[in-house]
């Protein structure tokens, strides 16, 4: 794969990551007014519009048609079932502990990107593998190895979506050498929507002017972040992508701190410290060589 190729994977993945941030800021701060399924339709409905308007601007064009359609659709849904879990934990978490937890998901996408698409993870890279999980392990404060009070049990929800978006993210990848990569952006949304409409009449809640807004601004950044997502990782191996997504983390503790002002404990900054260390573990390790 041409380096030049690979290092513009590498930046958009940070961009998308950054947009993530800004997203599930947004949506921290709406919990407190919409129920988490409404919040859900609103950022997969404007996220297609969004992405099939600017597609068909941009290219002239929307290559609908998938070679593997039911792929796209659990992609999809997967995706809708993770953002499900992980903003139903931000009603009762930090940002910032909820995205910690999160970060088990590079962890399932390296050992998902060894085992599903063949790609060589040496002993180095399973090494950070192991430390990046002890951390996680960390933050959800078993009692056998914390005194005191223990995790919230929303803090299992972020793991739970973080096992899903590993799978969303392997298929990702796996769909990057079957459909056009305009394909699997506009089929992003499109089952999540119609899953969430589905959820409406239990739930709904009218929007004030700017609240709409808002609700636009939710489906604007998840377009624009799964968008570059599936860029990068047309551009650039999972299991070199996947390490970058700690940075997320700096930018979650940063928002946490200013928009909530929830600063991390030191069980937390542990946890977080320990899961870093193993993100430079496995990036520094690089294509580890068979032994």
């Amino acid at each position: 794969m041409p380096m030049n190729a690979v290092l513009i994977g590498v930046l958009l993945q940070l961009l998308a990551l950054a947009l993530f941030v800004a997203m599930d800021t947004l949506l921290k701060l709406m919990t407190l007014s919409f129920a988490v399924p409404q919040l859900m339709w609103a950022r997969f409905l404007f996220s297609f519009i969004a992405v099939t308007i600017a597609m068909r601007l941009i290219t002239g064009s929307l290559p609908w048609r998938s070679r593997a359609p039911r792929l796209q659709t659990i992609r999809s849904l997967l995706l809708a079932a993770c953002n499900f879990m992980f903003s139903s934990a931000l009603v009762h978490i930090p940002l910032a502990d909820a995205t910690a937890v999160g970060f088990a998901s590079p962890l399932f996408t390296l050992a998902l990107a060894s085992v599903w698409l063949g790609e060589k993870i040496g002993p180095w890279r399973w090494f950070g593998m192991g430390l990046g999980f002890a951390g996680v392990v960390i933050l959800l404060r078993p009692p056998f190895l914390f005194a005191g009070e223990p995790a919230h049990w929303a803090m299992l929800l972020p793991l739970g979506a973080a096992a899903l978006f590993a799978v969303y993210q392997i298929l990702t990848r796996k769909l990057a050498t079957l459909d056009d990569t305009r394909t699997t952006i506009l089929h992003t949304s499109f089952a999540a929507t119609l899953l969430t409409s589905a959820s409406l009449p239990f739930v709904w809640v009218w929007p004030s002017a700017l609240d709409w807004v808002a609700l636009v601004l939710l489906g604007l950044l998840g377009g624009a972040s799964h968008g570059l997502l599936v860029l990068a990782f047309a551009r650039a191996p999972a299991s070199l992508l996947a390490p970058l997504s700690y940075t997320q983390m700096i930018w979650a503790v940063v928002a946490g701190v200013l928009v909530f002002g929830d600063a991390p404990d030191a069980i937390t900054l542990l946890g977080m410290a320990v899961i870093a260390v193993s993100g430079l573990v496995v990036a520094v390790s690089g294509k580890d060589r068979k032994r």
